[in-house]
């Protein structure tokens, strides 16, 4: 009887049947938490069944909330909390944006009831975005307050001394390490660990999204596009943006995710909705970091977007599709909008469903916005 019980709780079948691990424990069903949550939503909705949202991939989704406060950090709030750092200036006029960086072990919950024992940034998976602007010089004080040796690894031009691996900018436990170099080339980019094992430092949360926005004065020829992009302007307030990391999580330490997300917690999106006004424009900095997966991808339903690899050009690489594909470390900038829509639920997810089904699947809340 025990065997038939362990073959019929494979990795696959765990989130999506109601039941909840710890590690690769077994806590129990949760039927008695499912008629919570149904009554809870109902109550908040005005009804006696689930939400919309939560119900519209046919309820296969992970069953109650994860406790944001206890984790430190709140999915829905990294999509716009942007780390500015703090400013001053060279001795040649230009900007230094200086950010302080701390790893630190934690142990996180990725979905209703699974702790994870994550190496973090700043507390948090992903770790927090930086932002800066395309020429600025970059200094980033990295302390390593965890229990392994850690680096950060840039995704973007700098010198050998200044690459965050093995021999060039690793610290170990207690140590610090400045990383200095210019914010160059403008895009959507990331950051992460590059210590060893590499892919153990990556999927245990390692990682974050670098943003470089670019200077309109260095493109005349795409000045209005670079100053939409640039945050902080008139031209950019306009925009709804948004910054998601497309990760996943071993839970059980097999070399195979068992729950897929976007900003880390599995169906968060489902249930919590992110709000779009119909008349302004999106921007999404999509970066992928999963682990132990060739490749992942955003699907965007009843809607097409234009598509900048990587970030770093002024004009679209694809223009009009509705799905793409990034391997490990790949990244970029989707654009579209919902002006021409009507008002309601609007689905987002990864194309391999069983990403969906384990996590990586969200909504659109379209809304008219009145001022």
């Amino acid at each position: 009887m025990r065997n038939w019980i362990l073959e019929r709780l494979t990795r696959r079948g765990i989130l999506s049947s109601g039941i909840v691990a710890a590690g690769s424990a077994v806590v129990g069903a949760l039927t008695s938490q499912r008629q919570a949550t149904a009554q809870d939503d109902g109550a908040h909705h005005g009804g006696g069944t689930t939400h919309a949202s939560r119900s519209a991939h046919g309820n296969m989704i992970t069953v109650g909330d994860v406790d944001n406060a206890k984790n430190g950090f709140d999915p829905t709030a990294m999509l716009t909390d942007w780390e500015r750092g703090s400013v001053s200036r060279l001795s040649d006029g230009r900007a230094l944006r200086t950010f302080q960086v701390l790893a630190q072990d934690k142990e996180i919950e990725v979905a209703p009831g699974i702790i994870f024992p994550a190496w973090t940034y700043n507390g948090r998976v992903p770790g927090p975005t930086l932002r800066a602007t395309e020429g600025e010089r970059l200094r980033i004080v990295f302390q390593n307050g965890g229990s392994h040796p850690h680096t950060m690894h840039f995704h973007g031009i700098h010198s050998a001394r200044m690459d965050g691996i093995p021999g060039s900018g690793e610290v170990l436990p207690g140590g610090e390490f400045v990383y200095e170099f210019d914010a160059l080339p403008f895009g959507c980019h990331l950051y992460h660990c590059h210590a060893l094992p590499l892919k153990r430092h990556i999927h245990k949360g390692m990682y974050g999204a670098f943003i470089i926005d670019p200077d309109p004065a260095r493109h005349p020829e795409h000045a209005a596009v670079a100053q939409s992009r640039l945050l902080g302007t008139a031209e950019n307030k306009e925009w709804q943006e948004f910054v998601m990391v497309m990760n996943g999580f071993d839970t059980n330490f097999d070399n195979e995710n068992e729950t897929y997300a976007i900003n880390t917690i599995a169906h968060h999106f489902a249930k919590h909705p992110i709000s779009v006004d119909r008349n302004r424009p999106v921007r999404i900095y999509l970066v992928n970091i999963l682990e132990f997966d060739l490749i992942n991808s955003l699907h965007l339903h009843a809607n097409f977007f234009d598509y900048y690899d990587h970030g770093t050009t002024l004009t679209p690489t694809l223009r009009t599709i509705d799905t793409v594909m990034q391997c490990q470390a790949q990244r970029g900038i989707l654009e579209f909008s919902y002006r021409n829509h009507e008002p309601g639920l609007y689905m987002f997810h990864a194309h391999q469903s069983e990403f969906a089904e384990l996590g990586w699947m969200g909504m659109f809340d379209v809304r008219e916005v009145t001022t």
